[in-house]
């Protein structure tokens, strides 16, 4: 499975579009949605997942749509489970404190995991914003810290890093 990271809009967010066997799936596709349907020209997109609701995550969603009409992932019509399609498996883990429907996306055979603004390196995403709430987010980070220490996380925006890292040196780990 190849990560492909598109930063777009304003607030520099991370629309990451996932490849394998002719077959993609888009999360979080953010504002500019012309360098994101570039990203996917003779791609098969099979599915949409949304780690939350904010503007500068969803702000193409529509747009997506209309070229491409699959199922969108999100926190309204998803289970606490493991999800499959095409060459894809993913497991769904709610992990609210940033957004009460703030989900993150782990892709066990490879190791990933997608938290939206949930955990940046170095840092967690606000609880200051409406459904927010500092508790929660606290309970979500021991939620993800019994995954493999060697998972890479890609947040909503900036640079990936490690469970391990995070462990080590956030703060609010």
């Amino acid at each position: 499975m190849k990560v492909e990271t598109l930063v777009v809009g304003p607030l520099e967010a991370n629309c990451y579009i996932l490849k394998k066997d002719r077959q993609a799936l888009v999360i979080d596709p953010g504002e500019n949605y012309p360098k994101i349907k570039k990203a996917l020209q003779d791609w098969e997109v099979l599915g949409i997942l949304i780690t939350h609701c904010h503007e500068d995550h969803i702000g193409a969603l529509s747009e997506l749509l209309k070229d491409y009409p699959a199922k969108v992932y999100q926190k309204e019509n998803l289970l606490e489970q493991v999800y499959k399609m095409g060459p894809f498996s993913f497991e769904c883990i709610f992990t609210p404190g940033h957004t009460s429907d703030s989900v993150s996306f782990y892709f066990r055979e490879h190791e990933v995991l997608f938290t939206g603004d949930f955990v940046f390196r170095g840092t967690v995403g606000r609880c200051d914003l409406p459904t927010g709430d500092s508790d929660t987010l606290d309970e979500s980070i021991q939620r993800i810290k019994k995954y493999p220490l060697s998972t890479v996380i890609y947040s909503g925006h900036g640079d990936e890093t490690t469970l391990a890292q995070e462990c080590r040196t956030n703060p609010y780990f």
